[in-house]
């Protein structure tokens, strides 16, 4: 059964739980360094199961998703209340061919974004972060919020990667 909008925000927001959401943005792209670095063409293209990404397809995500939060934060920054488009991830997955993607280049890209959004979030003024867009999907979404969802969305993929680099840990 797909997850619903709703189910998606509980679950994503449940990998913050109290922990401060740039300082978590600000450490993943030397996290996915440090969880990457050692692995094989191999191991970084090997896809946990059917229909699931490998590493190389999560770091492309990753950088992608960097795009796509950006663009919203400034959206909502230049007009509040603006209207937020949802885009299908798996769509977008195989349309921009995640799996041809050279996994470190993916990496430098999404440390770049990043770098460059939480520049900008530094220099939104504390009264702006509750503007709000309205997710065509999940309503009404703060800056504050979108902050939190993407630390969230971070943890989570550092946690599928973790999962697949180290397939027998649990």
């Amino acid at each position: 059964m797909k997850e619903t909008a709703q189910q998606y925000t509980k679950r994503i927001l449940s990998h913050i739980d109290g922990k401060d959401p740039l300082k978590v943005q600000k450490s993943t792209a030397k996290k996915l360094d440090k969880l990457t670095r050692r692995l094989g063409k191999k191991e970084i293209r090997r896809r946990p199961a059917p229909g699931k990404w490998s590493i190389a397809e999560i770091l492309a995500h990753l950088a992608d998703a960097e795009v796509v939060g950006s663009w919203r934060i400034r959206q909502i920054l230049g007009a509040d209340g603006t209207p937020i488009q949802a885009y299908d991830q798996n769509v977008w997955a195989e349309t921009f061919r995640y799996e041809d993607r050279d996994p470190r280049e993916s990496l430098k890209v999404f440390r770049v974004l990043r770098e460059n959004n939480l520049l900008l979030l530094k220099s939104v003024p504390s009264k702006l972060w509750e503007n709000h867009g309205m997710h065509a999907e999940r309503g009404k979404e703060t800056i504050a919020q979108i902050v939190r969802m993407f630390a969230g969305h971070d943890l989570n993929h550092l946690q599928q990667i973790e999962k697949i680099a180290n397939p027998g840990r649990r």
